[in-house]
């Protein structure tokens, strides 16, 4: 797991609009919040995304952008956006590089089975690429509050 204060990792990803998205995009100008989640539309990710949807002006005016990640693919993305009219990019790391260099890919289980997947996990990304904050096993409620405080901080 990467730690505060050290360089973020470089990424270029597909986003749901099909254009794709580096933290280079965002450097010297705003601050980013990546939150890797673990699939589109599964109640978790949904009460987890639709918190930074109803707290959106509040994360512009602390100087910073969301960004979502998961495996899923970019169609997938753009249903999940359109339908909770998410207000911010979710990115398609569907070979799971992106969340591995972040530590944000690991094993879970669940009912006793054990695999791999994202490991639910946000990242405050200043805007020098040197990353301020790291949230591990986020819970999906509250976590909206959790990264304004910090980006208010």
């Amino acid at each position: 797991m990467l730690e505060e204060g050290q360089k973020a990792p470089k990424f270029s990803l597909p986003s749901d609009s099909g254009k794709v998205i580096s933290l280079d995009d965002f450097k010297g100008s705003q601050k980013v919040v990546l939150y890797f989640y673990p699939k589109d539309d599964t109640s978790g990710c949904t009460a987890q995304a639709c918190e930074f949807r109803d707290n959106w002006k509040s994360v512009q005016a602390a100087g910073a952008v969301v960004l979502g990640v998961s495996p899923d693919g970019v169609a997938s993305h753009g249903k999940f956006k359109g339908k909770y009219q998410l207000p911010f990019p979710l990115l398609a790391d569907e070979d799971h590089a992106v969340a591995e260099a972040y530590g944000a890919w690991g094993e879970k289980s669940m009912y006793g089975r054990k695999y791999q997947g994202i490991l639910r996990t946000t990242f405050v990304i200043g805007t020098d690429g040197r990353i301020e904050k790291v949230f591990p096993k986020v819970k999906p409620k509250g976590h909206a509050a959790e990264v304004l405080a910090a980006l208010k901080g």
